[in-house]
């Protein structure tokens, strides 16, 4: 696996703050308003981005509770999803690693499902996400995978807003671990 540097971690924090950050009042899917904006699908749409989520996250991922397969809601975690999974690649320790994705709802046709990807009941997963609030839609997630047989032994996200979410999936027993906080944002 290759190294992962303190400089890499600014490297993508300079990302976020330069394409994904915006000072603006905005109401966020929770209903929130915040006087600040992040749109991570900016820094994840992007060679550099991509690269450096995939790889701090992967370098999360060697400590700690281990996991099979990384998910997330759909469409939200799947960038953040396919950037560790591409950083896996790379490395013949992880390259078993496998993902998945959660739909809101189960599909109406095909094979009817609501989860697709690497993901099988017994499953020790971690569930991504690039931002959180309150951790509504991963608490939705968590919920659709320990219903289908899966365990969440993680959750990951790029940023945590740090308005409920941490607290929230600690009602769960499950720790939420942030590659940045609000701490690390200029408001």
């Amino acid at each position: 696996m290759p190294q992962v540097t303190p400089a890499d971690r600014q490297a993508l924090l300079n990302l976020i703050l330069d394409v994904s950050f915006e000072r603006k009042e905005v109401t966020l899917a929770s209903g929130k308003k915040s006087n600040f904006y992040l749109d991570l699908r900016q820094t994840l749409m992007r060679p550099k981005g991509v690269g450096l989520a995939g790889k701090l996250v992967l370098d999360m991922l060697q400590t700690g509770p281990p996991v099979e397969a990384v998910g997330g809601m759909a469409v939200g975690a799947v960038p953040f999803v396919s950037a560790v999974l591409a950083a896996a690649a790379n490395d013949p320790a992880t390259d078993g690693l496998l993902g998945f994705f959660v739909r809101k709802e189960a599909k109406k046709h095909g094979m009817g499902k609501q989860i697709e990807g690497g993901f099988a009941p017994g499953r020790n997963v971690a569930l991504l996400e690039d931002t959180t609030t309150t951790g509504g839609s991963t608490l939705d997630a968590l919920d659709i995978v320990e219903e289908a047989g899966g365990k969440v032994a993680r959750v990951i996200c790029i940023v945590d807003r740090g308005e409920g979410a941490a607290e929230a999936f600690a009602e769960r027993g499950v720790t939420l671990e942030a590659l940045f906080t609000r701490d690390d944002l200029p408001i």
